[in-house]
């Protein structure tokens, strides 16, 4: 298994859980972004830089990506797209992508943009906290270990 990290728009919170996972397991992390992320110097953690543009990054992840392998990201169309082609999708909350919930996921996701569109107000995710970062490390690690 291989992690790839949909970077643009990680907290950095979520980047460092990463790297020490990366380092501690000696999983292979690459970092995709379109603008230079700063990464910690070792042999499991890369950085692929791609230009600017609509989904380049998603676009280069699901390139690369190998049935099997984990990709980190709060994008719930690239998650669909991992998931069709056999990957794991993990979000920065450490909510699980699977086959199961997928569908409900984009449902309720142009569902909230159609209510955004017509003028709605909606308040959006609350930012990440301690239980929402313990989460994202307890189903990393569970991932990482149920591989090795």
């Amino acid at each position: 298994m291989k992690i790839w990290v949909d970077a643009d728009a990680c907290p950095v919170v979520i980047k460092d859980i990463l790297c020490r996972a990366a380092d501690r397991t000696e999983t292979i992390t690459t970092f995709v972004a379109n603008q230079f992320i700063r990464t910690p110097p070792s042999r499991y953690i890369k950085f692929t830089q791609v230009s600017r543009g609509f989904d380049v990054a998603d676009n280069e992840i699901i390139r690369q990506l190998q049935a099997g392998d984990l990709v980190i990201t709060g994008d719930i169309p690239l998650a669909a797209e991992v998931i069709a082609k056999g990957g794991l999708g993990l979000n920065h909350r450490g909510e699980l992508y699977t086959q199961e919930n997928i569908r409900e996921c984009l449902n309720m996701r142009d569902f909230m943009e159609s209510l955004r569109d017509s003028g709605m107000q909606t308040s959006g995710q609350s930012p990440l906290n301690n239980s929402d970062r313990q989460t994202f490390a307890n189903h990393l690690d569970k991932l990482l270990h149920s591989e090795l």
